[in-house]
């Protein structure tokens, strides 16, 4: 081999040959193994050089689809930290592509001298690609987020041939696409396509990994989402989907990776510099700091981590034309050794970095480790999934005490949470379900977790989910019950919708999609995890009332304010108010809110003559239905129902409106000179 160069880590193929570039600090020497398409080993070479802890070299002749993997030769001490093994053949953190399926077997663990190399994927040299278009861009006002599973989103889709079912080419298919569009929502959050492996405990258990949340490369694309080069149909995919005018958001996974605990398997990092990847316990340095919960921690201090997960937003937003990020427990990247810091450096370093600066990032911000629950602490930049929107919006309908002061603030965009630091309404990403927890027809009916199937006796998920059956525990017949539960599912999504911030509706949703109870159904590649687009025949009009609901937001300005207002805020020579009312139209007083079950929202906007534009949010919480009394606006124009979450028909005589029990009504009122 020839020396080549250390400036690009990966495998950089040229007219010549390919530039190999690794880094390892604790490495004395790295080899590095060409096979052919079928996993035979066909050569080894030694890299030649190390450039400031860069392994390099350059072998002349070979190009794009040649697979290769290293071995890493250096000290093996785990009580020190050090876990390098030249039996273990490793993926290389940059390959653009791997090839061949993970396999559980003795050898891929790091304690023996078995070679791994029959049971680990390839990585395959890739040759250079020209950077995607990004999407259409949309305002952060305007966005409303579509959480979905590659996997699970067209497994049982009928319009979708059976071989590109599960796939990145299903999401291509054209029924696919027009449903998307037509349903109104802006931007498709994929779960995590990285590729990742299913971890031990499902595999002896005949289960897989359904979400992703287990990479094991941040470059790859999970082979399993692909008809065939998952490379390329990943890039067709968000070419198709910007072509429908919808934004593709990445869910990535950095806070750990699948090699797992010390347990675990030596599959890249661990074997590559243990010490540089991971936060190690200090007391104990062959154990890992578990602050993910799933065996390892990523450590975000580390230098060569923070240039490797930058690499990679690069990549994926420039070369893969993605238009933003979810960050999986990203209170991790935010993480020093004593703890949580929004000044963190690989915090400032992704909002500030000029390739990324027009990409949306969202922020998971907790995680299981002590300190780990950071919502309203990123810094400027980020916005961040809002559980306690979730939380506050299922215990107010469901008929918790003392929540209506705190439903109040979900309504305002959260500003208790975000204002603090000069983030808008838009940095609350509120949703009522996600992928983590029970679906929306499983909140309104079942209050316990159903889990048996995940095989760990219904101990995991999440085990206070404030959902409520109506009397019924799971599917019922009975039709008052069905009333109820359709109509809670219409207010929590209402809510959501009606309120300031950014909304996330999970996929499925929309329809009734139902996983059985299970709200942990990571490990269900089955029936139980996919979508049940049946469902959307059987009640189309509940569908289409989502739809009209997600319209309505596009189309009303008031429910997509810029800012918080609290005493009025002026633009553009118009002024915008809030005031909350009670039932009888009378303005709220503290006192008001002690156990409050009814009240009225009501957001204006005047400009410098009569003109204005009204509308009021009527929320009854109770069991019984209540009278409200529309605020008088001058000069007067009649009030115009244009949304009720109950069947129920009402009219508005001289502002007076009946709201039925356990509901929600959005009324609006326009002059204009």
């Amino acid at each position: 081999m020839e020396i080549g160069r250390a400036d690009t880590l990966g495998a950089t193929a040229d007219a010549d040959g390919v530039h190999f570039a690794i880094y390892s600090a604790v490495a004395e020497r790295i080899e590095l193994c060409l096979f052919d398409d079928v996993g035979h080993e066909l050569e080894r070479h030694d890299l030649p050089a190390c450039t400031d802890d860069v392994w390099h070299g350059f072998k002349p002749g070979i190009g794009p689809g040649q697979h290769y993997g290293y071995r890493v030769h250096g000290p093996n001490e785990p009580d020190a930290g050090l876990r390098c093994n030249p039996a273990k053949l490793l993926i290389d953190p940059y390959a653009r592509r791997l090839d061949g399926e993970f396999h559980w077997h003795d050898a891929v663990f790091g304690h023996n001298d078995l070679d791994s190399a029959a049971f680990v994927p390839k990585s395959v040299v890739c040759g250079p690609l020209d950077d995607l278009p990004r999407g259409p861009r949309v305002p952060w006002s305007d966005t409303i987020f579509y959480e979905a599973n590659v996997r699970g989103y067209t497994m049982l889709h009928p319009a979708v041939a059976e071989r590109e079912r599960g796939t990145f080419v299903g999401l291509t298919n054209r029924e696919v696409l027009g449903y998307l569009r037509s349903l109104g929502i802006t931007s498709v959050e994929l779960m995590p396509i990285h590729a990742f492996i299913d971890e031990h405990h499902l595999a002896v258990r005949d289960l897989r990994n359904f979400w992703g949340y287990n990479s094991i490369n941040f470059f790859s694309p999970m082979n399993r989402y692909a008809a065939g080069d998952p490379l390329m149909e990943f890039r067709d995919m968000v070419r198709c989907i910007h072509d429908a005018g919808l934004e593709v958001i990445l869910d990535v996974a950095y806070n750990h990776t699948g090699e797992g605990d010390h347990r675990g398997p030596t599959l890249s990092f661990r074997g590559i510099d243990n010490l540089a990847y991971y936060r190690l316990e200090p007391n104990d340095r062959s154990r890992y700091v578990n602050d993910s919960g799933t065996g390892n921690t990523i450590d975000a201090d580390s230098p060569i981590v923070q240039q490797l997960i930058l690499d990679s937003l690069r990549y994926w937003a420039n070369t893969m034309g993605v238009d933003g990020f979810r960050f999986d427990l990203a209170s991790i990247l935010g993480r020093h050794a004593d703890g949580f810091s929004r000044e963190h450096p690989l915090l400032n370093l992704i909002a500030g970095d000029p390739m990324l600066r027009q990409c949306k990032l969202i922020a998971e911000p907790w995680d299981p480790g002590p300190g780990g629950y950071q919502v309203g602490n990123f810094p400027p930049g980020w916005a961040e999934w809002n559980d306690r929107f979730r939380d506050s919006v299922r215990r107010f309908w469901r008929g918790d005490p003392d929540s209506g002061a705190e439903l109040a603030h979900r309504l305002h965009g959260s500003s208790d949470l975000f204002e603090h630091n000069e983030r808008p309404p838009a940095a609350s990403i509120n949703k009522i379900t996600s992928h983590d927890g029970f679906t929306l027809a499983d909140v309104v009916s079942y209050e316990q977790r159903h889990n048996e199937a995940n095989g760990e006796d219904n101990r995991d998920g999440h085990a206070h989910n404030y959902s409520m059956n109506y009397g019924v525990e799971g599917p019922t017949d009975d039709p008052l019950v069905l009333l109820l539960r359709r109509q809670h599912r219409l207010n929590l999504l209402a809510t959501m919708l009606l309120s300031q911030g950014t909304p996330l509706l999970l996929a499925g949703d929309e329809f009734g999609n139902t996983q059985n109870g299970n709200n942990n159904a990571y490990a269900q590649d089955n029936e139980v995890g996919w979508l049940d687009w049946t469902r959307l025949e059987h009640d189309a009009e509940f569908a289409d009332t989502v739809r009209d609901l997600i319209w309505l937001r596009r189309e009303l300005p008031l429910l997509r304010i810029h800012d918080y207002i609290h005493d009025g805020i002026e633009h553009a020579g118009r002024r915008t108010t809030i005031d909350w009312l009670n039932p009888d139209g009378s303005v709220r007083k503290p006192e008001h809110w002690q156990d409050t079950r009814a009240f009225t929202k009501l957001l204006m906007e005047r400009g410098s003559g009569s003109d204005y534009i009204a509308l009021a949010m009527l929320i009854n919480g109770w069991r019984e239905g209540m009278d409200f009394k529309l605020p008088a606006i001058e000069p007067a124009r009649e009030w115009r129902v244009v949304f009720s979450s109950t069947v129920d028909g009402f009219t508005v005589p001289e502002r007076n409106v009946h709201i039925p029990a356990r509901s929600i009504v959005l009324a609006t009122s326009t002059t204009n000179q």
